[in-house]
């Protein structure tokens, strides 16, 4: 709750919750008891506001957000009635005041907040509803823009980001920063101020800075931040509520944020984002199928790493654990190929480097005991960890960990970052089988927030659990799955591009259905993604499948692989050269080698009517529904699949994955989130219609787990896996 204390003419109101004081309703109802208080007590001169425990307030407890307009009229309250007193209301602020708890402090007449060491740590600040899918809902978006001005206001309430107390001295959030003791620092202050005018520093009475082109940049705001939310509400409602704030009084923007709030609340993304954050805090436990293996099994440390192998992923692997202050190894086969890496890896960290509060000295990437590039494997003896990430290639993959089964000490995890390769068989070059474990990276590894972690029949809990740590070591979201040829994101990625290929045999084009998917949310569409990673890359794995070969004559029909349709069209792409990106050709055309604009090329048009032709494809109209419903639902599809064979422990996992992997758009809660939203009978009836329309097209024969959900009604999805393990047996 909060405890009141007057100390002389100093009432100290301490908010109490730990660990991160949350403002639950039993603590609103002891602030407003204690404010209260100490306007009725005349000895009271000035009050004073902090959190227990060197944290301020993170704001609302996100679990209680069931009832959010709850909380927002009892907070909205409050934070008037600290504005409106006749008594200087000082906040202290340290650790963090975010969300709720920055608007308490926006209530206030004075802010001082915490740093030390220099300032290489201090308070964090900042109203990160957005993330959420809600926009602060207590007068938040109509105080900050008077305080700080509407561009920087925008920029912290539509993106939810945190800001330092050093930063937020300059823009004027905060009146003081102080090294010292921040509590007495704030009780001085409010000695100081007794009796001095409060008008000035009421909020609520404050005009919002003027722009002299306020009307041109909040029309250039707007469209930033519509291209930017992709179909996301909560970004835009947080700017409409930001221009009520710069065009109406205060009454009027405090009214128009509660109308807004009432409409995010009504829109579905709130809830789809709020299953996101407990997804992404839920897939830290983990469990092998039929819960054998739960994640209390304590990790082993990692005092010192390797990464072997310094293409484009071992690049980023070795930037992320140098940012996460490993000391490493990394590794080439040949000094040619360790220079070039090395010089890349250079140049990631420096970039790196200027991004950081204390640069390079935070990095330390200089130092060789640090960081040491190496083609000697014996160096590797003494390190905990190695993580391979060589060519995708299991012949090459068996061969150096059989080199490391004799190198490193016995204790060693032994890593491979592959995005589908078998873990089982990898580890069978080894002599401890129970320390090998996928570590599957996403490019750019230093940038991308997932790690799949995929364990073998022998991987031991210890290995599991050293994977997850590492994970949060390097501020990834670690997301345990099975193994299986692709594990959950790319096997799920599968039917995905098949699709999407298939929907070009039939009619479609790269821009259109790319443009369907993108209005979606998705950051980029299927083709736009192959031409940056690379076409060479999965012609490589098709060829390695068994898949591919001579070039069709003309006149003969669709080919088939494993009695299924399969499109060949990716392969003669590449037979021509078109490898994306890197050769300026691909589904697209690009202005050069390496360019990022991809433009409509109207040579692939005509070699795609070309195609049909010669293999007697009848051309027809698609609309952007079946375009979205076949890529959707296979992919979910194959989702239902996994779930059943065990390789993921629930759908929450596949949403994580997705979410955070493959740019699934957030505000729509993952892949089987937005089944189980859709409806599982619309899901189903839709497979059911395609896969009768094109029986030879793999992924849209509906899976059998998805039919028993149907069956037995539809059960919400945090059933799904609870009726699973209740009918495993007869699936």
């Amino acid at each position: 709750m909060a405890q009141y204390a007057r100390g002389s003419a100093v009432a100290v109101i301490r908010l109490r919750n730990p660990p991160v004081n949350a403002l639950s309703l039993p603590v609103l109802q002891a602030l407003e008891d204690g404010l209260k208080k100490a306007d009725a007590d005349p000895s009271v001169k000035a009050v004073m506001i902090c959190g227990e425990n060197g944290k301020f307030s993170a704001g609302a407890d996100i679990r209680g957000f069931s009832s959010p307009k709850r909380f927002g009229g009892a907070l909205g309250p409050i934070v008037s009635l600290i504005d409106s007193s006749e008594k200087p209301v000082v906040a202290a602020i340290e650790g963090v005041a975010l969300g709720g708890g920055l608007e308490v402090a926006l209530g206030c007449h004075y802010r001082i907040a915490h740093v030390k060491e220099s300032f290489k740590w201090s308070s964090s600040m900042g109203l990160p509803e957005v993330t959420i899918g809600l926009l602060p809902g207590a007068e938040g978006t109509q105080r900050l823009p008077r305080l700080i001005g509407v561009p920087a206001a925008l920029d912290m309430i539509t993106t939810g980001k945190h800001i330092p107390a050093t930063e937020a001295l300059k823009l004027g959030l905060v009146d003081e920063i102080v090294e010292e003791n921040t509590i007495e620092a704030a009780i001085r202050l409010a000695n100081k101020v007794i009796g001095q005018p409060l008008g000035p520093r009421r909020l609520s009475l404050k005009q919002v800075p003027r722009l002299p082109n306020m009307e041109a940049f909040l029309e250039e705001a707007l469209v930033k931040v519509k291209r930017q939310a992709r179909g996301c509400l909560a970004p835009e409602l947080c700017f409409q509520a930001v221009r009520a704030a710069a065009e109406s009084p205060f009454a009027a923007g405090v009214r128009r944020e509660r109308e807004l709030f009432q409409v995010l609340l009504s829109s579905g993304q709130a809830q789809a984002l709020q299953y996101a954050f407990f997804a992404e805090r839920a897939v830290r436990r983990w469990a092998t199928p039929g819960g054998a293996c739960w994640s209390s099994a304590a990790p082993q440390p990692v005092r010192r790493a390797a990464v072997i192998g310094l293409g484009t992923m071992g690049r980023g692997i070795v930037t992320s654990l140098v940012k996460a202050n490993i000391p490493l190894v990394a590794l080439e086969q040949d000094l040619e190929n360790l220079n070039k890496g090395r010089k890349a890896v250079m140049l990631l960290l420096e970039r790196e480097a200027m991004k950081m509060e204390g640069g390079a000295q935070t990095l330390d990437f200089h130092n060789p005991a640090r960081l040491q590039f190496t083609v000697d494997f014996d160096v590797l003896h003494d390190v905990d960890l190695v993580i391979e990430a060589v060519f995708e290639n299991m012949a090459l993959k068996k061969e150096i960990f059989h080199k490391l089964s004799k190198i490193c000490k016995p204790g060693a995890l032994l890593c491979t970052n592959t995005s589908a390769l078998n873990i089982d068989e990898i580890a069978s070059a080894t002599n401890r089988p129970q320390q090998v474990i996928g570590t599957h990276f996403f490019s750019p590894a230093h940038v991308m927030r997932l790690l799949e972690i995929i364990y073998g029949r022998h991987t031991s809990p210890t290995a599991i659990a050293t994977a997850m740590q590492l994970a949060k070591a390097l501020k990834k979201v670690g997301v345990v799955v099975g193994n299986c040829f692709g594990f959950v994101g790319n096997r799920m990625m599968f039917p995905y591009v098949q699709q999407a290929v298939f929907l070009l045999e039939e009619g479609s084009r790269p821009e259109t259905v790319d443009q369907v998917l993108e209005d979606f949310g998705f950051k980029i569409g299927p083709f736009r993604m192959s031409d940056l990673a690379g076409l060479d890359v999965g012609w490589r794995s098709r060829k390695d499948q068994g898949l591919t070969g001579p070039s069709l004559p003309a006149g003969t029909p669709a080919r088939q692989r494993h009695g299924q349709r399969y499109s060949p069209l990716p392969d003669l792409l590449c037979e021509q050269g078109r490898f994306g990106q890197k050769t300026a050709r691909g589904w697209y055309l690009y202005e050069r080698v390496g360019g990022r604009t991809a433009t409509p090329d109207p040579w692939l048009h005509n070699f795609l009517s070309q195609y049909r032709d010669n293999h007697g494809i009848q051309t027809r109209f698609i609309d952007q529904e079946e375009i979205l419903e076949r890529c959707l639902f296979s992919l979910i599809n194959e989702g239902f699949a996994i779930l059943a064979e065990g390789i993921a422990s629930g759908p929450e996992h596949l949403d994580v994955i997705y979410i955070n992997g493959y740019g699934w758009p957030k505000h729509r809660g993952g892949p089987m989130f937005y089944a189980s939203t859709v409806g599982l009978p619309r899901v189903l009836a839709k497979l059911q219609k395609y896969s009768e329309a094109h029986p030879d097209v793999p992924g849209l024969r509906p899976s059998a787990f998805l039919k028993k959900l149907v069956a037995v009604g539809n059960p919400p999805l945090k059933e799904w896996m609870s009726y699973l393990s209740q009918q495993s047996s007869k699936l």
